[in-house]
């Protein structure tokens, strides 16, 4: 029986060799592939500055610290996500507030974030999910109406663009992610991008324990963190990112090919699209089951029998245990909260072929009809 996982990272010659370098060099830290890494993103957004970290999760953490978030604050976020974007804000004391999304992209809705605003506002985060970014020429005018700072969690859609701007390149600063399912993959880690000198340097101590950089090594100006990312995982990055358009041109072909498959279920299932003045490098390939009665976990069952794993995606962050805990509730969030109902994400990954996604699309036929 075929096997096909939820996601596979791409690693060819190229990466071998660059962390094979790594590894001989006898610098596994703080060496020559992170600086190169780090200005080849930059480059490659179109932002002055780009700091690598350990993961996303640890870039959003330090991007809120260098944006003067504070315990006490309100930051405006999706909760249609996943969940670190929210756990960051609660990292450094302030309080996510969830702002419901828009049903088609199921990016945070603009017109959400403003009802959300309260005197204790600060921040707004809003999550390019799924390798799209949101309306972010509104989001802006809420800022700037509002004088809250915009940090981007743009972890899903690397070299997105909205109305031809690329998604990370819009507030004070963003973070990208390299966990193994992403566009591109360092195994774990991230990269905080931005113009703002300030930022920079704040966030390039943060990383490195608090330590400035004309400090001796004993010397930390900063309560910091350990957020550095090894040379090894550099070294790969680097060489994923050389190669990013291949790779991006790859998912759109694959993305294309599912439409096609998936085509003759347009009764059944409702499948992804870019939106308007958008561009799509899809992280994943999530579809929405249009039949109320499927039982979504049993369809998933049944898939994983046939050798097809997919998985919900994604839950809502305010329904999680954790965040119930904290006073959240069912029908906070009603349109995130309906499509966390009946999303799905399939195998999606460099080196499914046409026949791959055929053959995927008829097991997910065969279950849809027969449960």
């Amino acid at each position: 029986m075929k096997f096909y996982p939820t996601a596979r990272p791409y690693i060819g010659k190229k990466e071998e060799r660059y962390v094979l370098q790594a590894l001989r060099s006898g610098r596994l830290s703080i060496g020559p592939f992170i600086e190169k890494f780090e200005k080849k993103f930059a480059k490659t957004l179109g932002t002055k500055h780009a700091v690598a970290v350990s993961s996303g999760t640890a870039g959003l953490h330090i991007a809120l610290i260098a944006a003067g978030i504070k315990p006490g604050d309100e930051v405006i976020t999706s909760p249609f996500s996943f969940v670190a974007s929210a756990n960051a804000i609660l990292y450094v004391g302030a309080t996510p507030v969830f702002a419901d999304i828009d049903p088609k992209s199921y990016n945070i809705d603009p017109k959400n974030i403003e009802r959300k605003i309260t005197p204790k506002t600060r921040a707004i985060m809003p999550v390019h999910i799924f390798g799209q970014p949101a309306k972010m020429d509104e989001v802006l005018a809420i800022a700037n109406k509002h004088n809250l700072v915009v940090v981007e969690d743009a972890c899903e859609s690397l070299l997105s663009t909205y109305k031809g701007k690329k998604a990370g390149t819009f507030g004070q600063s963003a973070v990208f992610a390299f966990y193994a399912n992403k566009q591109m993959t360092t195994g774990e880690g991230g990269m905080i991008v931005t113009d703002d000198d300030r930022v920079t340097e704040l966030c390039r101590s943060l990383r490195n324990q608090g330590r400035a950089p004309n400090m001796q090594w004993l010397d930390h100006k900063y309560l910091g963190y350990n957020y550095r990312l090894d040379e090894m995982s550099a070294a790969l990055g680097l060489a994923q990112l050389e190669n990013i358009r291949f790779l991006i041109r790859k998912r759109k072909e694959l993305a294309h090919t599912y439409a096609e498959a998936l085509a003759p279920l347009s009764d059944l299932l409702e499948l992804p699209t870019p939106a308007k003045n958008a561009t799509h490098t899809w992280f994943v390939y999530v579809v929405a089951l249009k039949d109320k009665r499927v039982d979504r976990n049993r369809l998933i069952e049944t898939l994983k029998k046939r050798g097809v794993h997919a998985k919900p995606y994604l839950p809502s962050i305010h329904l999680f245990e954790f965040y119930r805990s904290r006073g959240h509730r069912a029908g906070e969030c009603p349109i995130s909260e309906d499509v966390s109902g009946k999303t799905l994400a399939l195998p999606f990954y460099l080196g499914l072929t046409k026949r791959d996604v055929a053959y995927i699309a008829k097991i997910l036929k065969d279950a849809l009809t027969n449960l």
